[in-house]
């Protein structure tokens, strides 16, 4: 796990710029650093030591030196791919994952990441052809930002994190306020823009060449969905043997690998297969919203060790300003602040931890979903009549059941943006200080379109995968790890294991009585306790509760009450949302917590406040 950092142009004293990138993500590579610049381009790379510890330094060269790379990520297959190198005559000189890069690209050109299994993101130089060559793994694991204002002779910089970006002189610091409302609602970016202008995300399963001048972007992995038949019983073996095979490869280093462990069935069945030496959970005093004593229990039946720690209110507050630092972008996700302890108390013992994100996308592990099994009845209502009640309701104020009359009088390529919609169109509305040009369905239908003949179930998971799991999930994951100098790991969001979830049916996925049927089944198998029946909790923070008290509430007054805040929203109007969730009106944490989220990382980025808590 690494951090990577370059630039493409005629720039000078690139040798100065590069290293002040890679210095401002040391924290994904505090074993060493490395950099090369010729006269067109400039790489850099922070390195943390996981496999080949003494062999594995970047960027990395062909015997030849025609090729130069730097990676971020593991390639899980790199032996068998080493061995087919080798077979076609390739010799290598270490060995280090980041060489089968090198080799591979040489042997199957921009074919190559069609053949790795795993997490990645890397820039590849050809030194004679003046060629750049960079790709993101299937599901967006390792992150790839870029920068890029008009042609690109107005510059081209890249790097794992945005931060690193602003250490890059022809960086203009501007907000994108076009994607303030899509925020709003999906409660992340949905696109591959980000709320920093110029600033865009390589999506993930897709190449960035730039030659002559110009630059191309393609797509060299489509998420689908194909169901099969199955009998129940094949299924549950199909997946017992493929997710055994996947926590397997996860499990290569060369250094020590822990576990983050929850109560949940994801991190305990995965727990279960690896069996490593030590785990790490982290919970609050309040029982509700603690997996501390349920992953003790599991631990001791599996005979490991297992850390914990209780957050405390005045951590989890202290730790805001680091949090929305190293996440670059404003998160609606107040559990990624309880997943940068439990990194921090991991990185105390080990470099390498594995982590349960994925299992919910892939093998249907949201409630949400099953409102389409359950709510069948309501269906038999002709769409007309539903469809009207719909706009009849829409028009009221919120109470108990308007939510789902509304919902289920609207087709799902019209209504879903995901398992965490916040803010409607129509809310956006009276909330932004400027004009809301961006339709929800504009981002989501064209990912439907893609499973158009799949059920509603399937279109939903398609929106979640490639919004969801990739700018939420996977993305608190990445950052929350390399904030404390170690590499997260996730077996469920793996190749082959999407290989086989994307056949799975419908109903070995979610009944009327449960979700991720068919993955529960297979967990029984190996979860020494009852983990494998436990509904899901979603690493739960009583930040509803904490709103309400002086402490936390006087922060989010003062944040909202700025006076640069009425270039985004409302004033009134967010105050109102805060004030009636105080005064127990509505709950309204999600929407609170949304805005609060932004104001924090625009005081961060924008206004230079709180450097001094981050650097503590």
């Amino acid at each position: 796990m690494c951090g990577i950092v370059g630039f493409y142009n005629n720039d000078n004293d690139k040798d100065v710029v590069i290293k002040k990138m890679a210095d401002r993500i040391k924290h994904r590579g505090p074993d060493g650093d490395g950099f090369y610049c010729d006269n067109n381009i400039a790489l850099g790379h922070r390195r943390l030591s996981i496999i080949d510890i003494d062999g594995g330094s970047q960027p990395m060269f062909t015997q030849d030196k025609k090729l130069v790379v730097v990676f971020n990520g593991e390639i899980y297959n790199y032996r068998d791919l080493k061995e087919t190198l080798q077979e076609a005559g390739y010799k290598f000189e270490n060995n280090c994952d980041t060489e089968v890069l090198l080799h591979g690209y040489r042997e199957w050109g921009e074919e190559l990441p069609k053949k790795l299994r795993g997490m990645f993101a890397f820039a590849l130089w050809d030194i004679d052809n003046k060629t750049l060559f960079c790709a993101r793994d299937h599901f967006g694991i390792k992150p790839f930002y870029y920068y890029k204002k008009d042609g690109l002779e107005s510059g081209f910089a890249f790097a794992s994190e945005i931060k690193a970006l602003l250490e890059y002189p022809k960086f203009e610091k501007k907000v994108n306020k076009k994607l303030i409302g899509p925020y709003l609602s999906f409660s992340f970016t949905p696109t591959n823009e980000t709320l920093f202008d110029s600033v865009y995300k390589l999506l993930p399963g897709t190449s960035l060449t730039i030659k002559d001048g110009n630059m191309e972007i393609k797509t060299f992995y489509e998420l689908e969905f194909n169901e099969k038949e199955y009998k129940f019983e094949d299924l549950v073996d199909e997946i017992s043997r493929t997710m055994k095979d996947s926590v397997e490869h996860h499990m290569i280093a060369d250094v020590e690998v822990g576990s983050f462990l929850s109560s949940g069935i994801d991190s305990s069945y995965m727990v279960s297969l690896a069996r490593p030496d030590k785990t790490y959970t982290v919970g609050y005093d309040d029982p509700r919203y603690s997996e501390i004593d349920y992953a003790k229990d599991l631990a001791d039946k599996l005979g490991i060790s297992n850390v914990s720690k209780k957050i405390t209110k005045e951590e989890w507050i202290g730790a805001i300003p680091k949090f929305f630092y190293h996440m670059d972008e404003p998160s609606s996700d107040p559990s990624a602040i309880s997943l940068y302890f439990v990194s921090k108390l991991a990185s105390k013992d080990v470099k390498v931890v594995l982590s349960g994100e994925g299992a919910d996308e892939f093998f249907g592990g949201y409630n949400y979903y099953r409102e389409e099994v359950d709510m069948k009845f309501y269906n038999k209502i002709p769409y007309p009549i539903r469809h009207f009640l719909a706009i009849c309701f829409e028009a009221l104020p919120e109470f108990k059941g308007r939510n789902f009359i509304v919902r289920r009088g609207k087709k799902i390529e019209d209504q879903y943006v995901g398992v965490n919609n916040i803010f409607s169109e129509k809310e956006r509305k009276k909330l932004l200080n400027f004009e809301d040009t961006i339709k929800n369905r504009d981002i989501t239908r064209p990912l439907m379109e893609k499973c158009k003949n799949g059920s509603d179930i399937v279109k939903m998971q398609m929106i979640d995968i490639r919004n969801w799991l990739l700018n939420d999930i996977l993305l608190k994951c990445d950052r929350m790890t390399m904030a404390s100098s170690i590499e997260g790991r996730t077996p469920f969001t793996d190749k082959e294991v999407f290989n086989l979830a994307r056949t799975i049916p419908v109903e070995h996925k979610v009944t009327k009585d449960n979700t991720k049927v068919a993955l529960r089944e297979a967990a029984r198998r190996d979860i020494p306790n009852e983990a494998y029946k436990k509904k899901k909790l979603g690493f739960p923070v009583p930040i509803r509760e904490w709103m309400k008290e002086d402490e936390f509430y006087k922060e989010i007054r003062r944040a909202f009450e700025e006076e640069y805040v009425e270039e985004f929203f409302d004033r009134k109007y967010i105050l109102k949302l805060l004030e009636d969730h105080k005064n127990c009106k509505r709950d309204n944490y999600k929407k609170v917590w949304i805005i609060y989220s932004f104001i924090k990382w625009y005081e961060i980025f924008f206004l230079g406040k709180d450097y001094d808590k981050i650097s503590a």
